[in-house]
């Protein structure tokens, strides 16, 4: 069956940076779009739309990439097809990008919205102190 396997998260300060990794089993991983989600704590309390929102997405080759607009300029997807695996590297982190962060699969055109994505991890926590 399909694993995807999220590592990396963890306490830092505002101003630092963190590398999150994901790993992925039982598919064809150049045949998808691979995805970080995040989702906030209180998020229910919040606008719609704050629930597992779109960070950065990035093609099976590698070669197109795409982030929300909080996001760039601080946040690089990467992928390494021989190794399966899907980075996302944070820099400058603020503390309202403190959430749980999810990686996830679409078969298909990439897409933003969370719906499109057929896998996801269990996530990994992310806090950031001001």
């Amino acid at each position: 069956q399909v694993q995807l396997v999220e590592s990396g998260g963890g306490l830092v300060q505002a101003g630092d940076s963190l590398r999150l990794s994901c790993t992925a089993s039982g598919l064809i991983f150049t045949s998808y779009v691979m995805g970080w989600f995040r989702q906030a704590p209180g998020w229910f309390r919040q606008a719609p739309g704050k629930e597992r929102e779109f960070v950065a997405a990035i093609g099976g080759s590698g070669s197109y990439t795409d982030y929300a607009d909080s996001v760039k300029g601080r946040f690089t997807i990467s992928r390494d097809n021989a190794k399966n695996t899907v980075y996302l590297q944070m820099s400058s982190l603020k503390p309202e990008d403190t959430a749980v962060y999810y990686c996830a699969a679409q078969f298909g055109r990439a897409s933003t919205s969370r719906y499109n994505y057929n896998y996801w991890g269990q996530g990994t926590q992310v806090t950031v102190s001001s």
